[in-house]
């Protein structure tokens, strides 16, 4: 029983890494195609945007709902202190979506598109703003008592190394939405968007760096774990494994590749996500509570495995089936061929 203890813990946190990741990269550039959209000139353009992503957005979003029952199953603890915690970027967050999800559907039936393009546009920021403050908000820590119960205030996520997190979200959101559309969209609008990743990818570079530069100065817990072999060697090689890959994207954007740039810009997301990994571990309450600390009963998180064992091939031959069948480029507000 002390086994599972404490082995399970840790498969649920690589499980809930996992949701987590497949909604970033997938909602990512959703979002990132919806804040681009309040840059288009013209409806035409607009279009082909908002056909790119019609047949998609809603099983992306799936990961996301995937995470918070999984959270809720495996660590209630740290559900109910998170949300308490984050309520106000959670809110603002749920508010997005739903704002966006109408303006979408609303958008197709209107005569005067003007005011829901607007609003999946803002959604869109609104939903990746939210998620960057609460992102940085956990990042930073949240004040618990020793029972694991949120003892801050309301506004405590919000800081200036929260805004940082929160801007440096919203490049790589609107990085990875560029490089979708590179790869779905022809003519000016695929060389529009090549300058747009392009200039998201050097200001996604800069907010990495310096938010690289200023937790461990900032953070003495996260300074003493990142100097401690073996992760000193493990944090040494990730940045640089970072600025190699924003070089290889730039260098497929300037050769005018199509699908390469989204490849390097799934790769970067991986190698930061697998640095945060790395950073929060053990903690699912940085840096407060652990995962062993918060966990259900083992035989609660033996049951849900068996349901999620289940239920993730499925959601990932959904989700795969969705892009072969998608996967021609968009003209004129129409899927093509290949």
């Amino acid at each position: 029983m002390e086994t599972l203890e404490y082995f399970l813990p840790q498969v649920w946190f690589v499980i809930l890494a996992l949701f987590l990741f497949l909604y970033v990269m997938l909602d990512g550039f959703d979002l990132g195609v919806g804040i681009l959209s309040l840059t288009s000139q013209d409806e035409e353009r607009r279009s082909i945007l908002m056909t790119s992503l019609s047949n998609i957005w809603d099983a992306n979003e799936t990961w996301l709902v995937l995470m918070a029952g999984g959270l809720f199953g495996a660590f209630p603890l740290a559900y109910g202190t998170i949300l308490n915690a984050l309520y106000i970027p959670i809110f603002t967050m749920v508010f997005g979506f739903i704002f966006r999800a109408v303006a979408f559907e609303f958008r197709e039936l209107a005569n005067r598109k003007f005011f829901w393009n607007f609003a999946f546009g803002a959604g869109s920021f609104v939903a990746a703003l939210g998620q960057g403050f609460a992102l940085g908000a956990v990042l930073k820590g949240i004040p618990v008592d020793e029972t694991g119960h949120f003892i801050g205030t309301s506004w405590d996520w919000l800081s200036w190394q929260t805004v940082l997190v929160a801007l440096t979200l919203i490049q790589a959101y609107v990085l990875i939405g560029s490089t979708y559309l590179v790869w779905k969209t022809t003519g000016e609008l695929q060389t529009t968007h090549y300058r747009t990743a392009k200039i998201a990818a050097l200001t996604t570079l800069i907010g990495a760096i310096f938010i690289t530069i200023t937790t461990p100065i900032f953070y003495e817990s996260v300074r003493a774990r990142l100097f401690q072999p073996p992760l000193v060697y493990i944090f040494a090689v990730i940045p640089i494994l970072g600025v190699l890959l924003i070089w290889q994207l730039l260098q497929s954007l300037n050769r005018k590749e199509e699908r390469a740039p989204f490849v390097w810009t799934i790769l970067l997301f991986v190698v930061t996500f697998v640095g945060l990994g790395l950073i929060v571990f053990p903690y699912i309450i940085p840096t407060q509570i652990t995962i062993y600390e918060a966990s259900a009963d083992p035989s609660s998180l033996v049951i849900m495995i068996i349901f999620i064992g289940f239920l993730i091939p499925v959601m990932l031959f959904y989700n795969l089936y969705q892009y072969i069948v998608f996967r021609g480029k968009v003209t004129d507000g129409h899927y093509g061929g290949e």
